[in-house]
């Protein structure tokens, strides 16, 4: 086996995805995964604290990211810090990791298991910039209200650019759909 080769935590991930798709989330064993990446289960070990983490690791960073995002956003206001949030996203979903993505939400939308832990992540990044938020001494309510709408324009960016036909890139889905977002509260207040 070619345990020692640098690119071990790719091909790790390479594997599990391929097995996730062929076999199915629950049908694929750690080993499995090391044995189709030439590698040893210890490698794998070293890499990953389990095969969930193979599709979420990254989860912290991205956190994060998003919270400085919010730290350094020009103003306060919900949809002002989206879109800075937004483009930070962009550096950590660039097309080239767009089929990947594609390809690990397939795995994660098939198991009721982990879109349970995706969820989670989300309340765990609600979470992040909820506190980010507090520290630029946004009150509690709306800091948590700021959040879960920074959250909520994240997600269905996310979606949208792993949808199977879309081509435009992560700051353009953000922006389009900061635009969606503005123009529905716009509607909102002219009731």
């Amino acid at each position: 086996m070619a345990r020692w080769q640098p690119d071990a935590g790719e091909r790790l991930r390479v594997a599990a995805l391929d097995l996730f798709e062929e076999r199915g989330f629950e049908q694929t064993s750690v080993a499995q995964i090391a044995q189709r990446a030439e590698l040893t289960e210890r490698t794998f070990y070293r890499h990953y604290g389990d095969k969930r983490e193979v599709l979420f690791r990254g989860q912290d960073w991205l956190n994060e990211l998003l919270a400085t995002g919010v730290a350094d956003a020009p103003g306060t206001g919900a949809l002002e810090v989206a879109g800075e949030v937004l483009a930070r996203a962009a550096t950590f979903f660039d097309d080239d990791q767009r089929s990947v993505s594609r390809r690990r939400q397939q795995v994660i939308d098939a198991n009721p298991e982990l879109v349970e832990r995706e969820r989670a992540k989300m309340a765990q990044l609600a979470l992040a910039l909820t506190g980010a938020f507090r520290a630029r001494g946004v009150s509690d309510v709306r800091a948590a209200v700021s959040a879960g709408t920074v959250v909520s324009a994240f997600q269905v960016t996310f979606e949208l650019w792993v949808a199977p036909a879309e081509t435009r890139d992560f700051v353009e889905l953000g922006r389009a759909v900061v635009g969606e977002l503005r123009a529905a509260l716009a509607a909102d207040a002219a009731l």
